[in-house]
């Protein structure tokens, strides 16, 4: 396998590169693996979040919701 260490400007490892063949090789042999891979929302999905933040937005405009900080809004982001 033929793995490159990737490096941040001080020379600290921060992550390895996998080349494709071998990645999907491994994805073969453990099958949980393949669940690590990020895949694109649909615009239906998208659209079902923005729905739901919006309920819950007039929910904490009506108090009947207690309003999270910013800050677990951006770490979701």
């Amino acid at each position: 396998m033929k793995l490159q260490i990737i490096q941040d400007s001080q020379g600290k490892a921060t992550g390895v590169y996998i080349p494709i063949k071998e990645w999907n090789e491994l994805k073969k042999e453990f099958k949980v693996l393949e669940s690590l891979e990020y895949e694109e929302p649909s615009k239906e999905q998208i659209l079902d979040e923005l729905k739901e933040a919006l309920i819950e937005l007039k929910l904490v405009e009506q108090c009947k919701m207690k309003a999270r900080p910013i800050q677990n809004l951006l770490d979701e982001l």
